[in-house]
């Protein structure tokens, strides 16, 4: 299951780590020859690395992490324009990148050689990050709220999907400590280009999309991504008030009715649901 399937025409491995993923999961991936279609499967060595730690079955956090990936890959197959969309606000941010090689040498010159590692020091305080410009700030805050969106959205629909695993919860627990910690890979893309995601916009947009979802529907939901300008923007995920009126739900009250037969449910499939009435009155007699 975890054996990556290779084409015959290409096949490749590659190291997946994002700023706005919760972890390192080493991936195979492969092109098929036909149609070109790129696939990617989970390798045994990146769940363990993930799961050190967490006592859970591996089962259970392979499951977990291929249920999220699925997730990532749904979003945008369907959503053709995201990718683009993406690369389009990096290259905004990038551009107001500038080396100022008057600071580096500042700094050069009070360096020990006797201590090289005043050179990591530098890296990891962000010394050679010169102040951002407001274009740069406004290419911040777009990728920002973007990344937020794509990776709260995840968050509700694995959790939708995985509520039904033993021990889902403590696998999301890790994931959310994992992603507000950050791992080395976080560290050095925010000491070296300035780019660093709130822990606390993620949790604002995963519970949007809650929100939404429970005065809604799962489509219309999910039909914000048909266009970039339906999504949530900045300030409507500060006040979630705003993105309801705008989607004239302001009114709107989740579905208790939904809710109860939910419930209902999830007790009858436990077995926890007490013995009707007749039934019991059958057995006594």
């Amino acid at each position: 299951m975890w054996a990556a399937r290779s084409s015959p025409c290409s096949s490749e491995r590659s190291s997946v780590v994002s700023p706005a993923r919760s972890c390192r999961l080493e991936t195979s991936g492969s092109r098929c020859c036909r149609c070109g279609a790129r696939g990617r499967a989970l390798l045994p060595a990146g769940v363990a690395a993930f799961a050190e730690g967490l006592d859970q079955d591996p089962e259970t956090v392979t499951l977990y992490l291929a249920i999220r990936e699925l997730a990532h890959a749904r979003l945008f197959r369907h959503s053709k324009w995201l990718r683009l969309h993406l690369l389009t606000a990096i290259g905004d941010y990038a551009r107001g990148i500038s080396i100022d090689t008057g600071r580096i040498e500042e700094l050069a010159r009070d360096i020990d050689p006797q201590h090289p590692e005043q050179i990591q020091e530098i890296i990891s305080n962000g010394a050679l990050i010169p102040p951002k410009t407001e274009a740069q700030e406004a290419a911040h805050a777009r990728l920002e709220t973007m990344l937020a969106l794509i990776e709260g959205w995840v968050d509700v629909v694995t959790a939708d999907a995985a509520k039904r695993i033993p021990g889902a919860d403590a696998v999301a627990e890790m994931v959310r400590r994992r992603r507000a910690t950050g791992g080395p890979a976080e560290h050095a893309f925010a000491a070296l280009a300035g780019l660093e995601l709130r822990p606390r916009r993620l949790r604002e947009a995963a519970a949007l999309w809650r929100l939404v979802g429970e005065r809604s529907d799962v489509a219309t939901r999910d039909g914000l991504w048909a266009h970039p300008d339906l999504l949530p923007s900045s300030e409507e995920l500060d006040h979630p008030a705003r993105l309801l009126e705008r989607l004239g739900l302001a009114g709107a009250t989740p579905d208790a009715e939904a809710d109860e037969f939910d419930a209902a449910l999830a007790q009858l499939l436990d077995g926890e649901l007490p013995p009707h009435e007749g039934d019991a009155g059958d057995r006594q007699d």
